[in-house]
């Protein structure tokens, strides 16, 4: 591991180059408790697509040398797919007040170095060059805590992303679906979105 970590900034075509590896990072990072991913690499290419064709959307790139070990990207959400503009359109919101950051990947030797943090920072940047945005928001997964494949020493994010200034929200929910670990076949999850509102 380098002593310096890049954090680089990357939208449109400038992605095309690590869309691989963002893809391979997303089927690693996914695998494990709470989301149990089966990846699919076809399917992260096609996912990661709409960043590279939307010119407004981020990647926020962790990078040790030449190699990625972290991302986290956004978009306002009235690029979004309809999963996730539905319990915003329901609750009301003008969708053009929304920035959705999708998710954050980060290369389990990479954890503990306030990358995270980095992350959040540069994408709420993003949004403010961007301008006009009244709220950030984000979804997770909501697993059952007796589920069975729950780590004994599984530690939700809570704490940290309440201390980054988003607060959950059960009245903005939506499902999707994935294959978990060892099953035949997709199921519905539960996702509930955190919140944080613009000064």
């Amino acid at each position: 591991m380098s002593k310096e970590i890049r954090i680089e900034r990357c939208s449109g075509a400038a992605l095309q180059q690590y869309i691989p590896e963002l893809a391979r990072l997303r089927i690693e990072v996914f695998h494990d408790f709470p989301y149990l991913y089966d990846g699919d690499y076809d399917y992260e290419k096609k996912y990661l697509q709409i960043y590279i064709d939307t010119p407004e959307s981020v990647i926020v790139l962790a990078l040790d040398g030449d190699k990625v070990v972290g991302a986290s990207t956004a978009i306002p959400m009235k690029y979004e797919t309809d999963q996730i503009k539905k319990p915003f359109i329901e609750q009301g919101y003008n969708l053009d007040d929304v920035f959705y950051c999708s998710e954050s990947v980060l290369n389990k030797d990479y954890r503990g170095l306030g990358l995270g943090v980095r992350f959040f920072e540069q994408r709420e940047a993003h949004a403010e060059e961007l301008g006009g945005f009244k709220i950030i928001t984000f979804c997770c997964v909501e697993r059952p805590p007796d589920h069975p494949r729950r780590p004994a020493d599984f530690v939700p994010l809570d704490q940290f992303w309440n201390k980054r200034g988003y607060f959950k929200h059960p009245e903005l929910a939506t499902t999707y679906s994935w294959k978990d670990l060892d099953d035949m076949e997709e199921t519905p999850k539960p996702m509930i979105f955190w919140i944080k509102h613009e000064r």
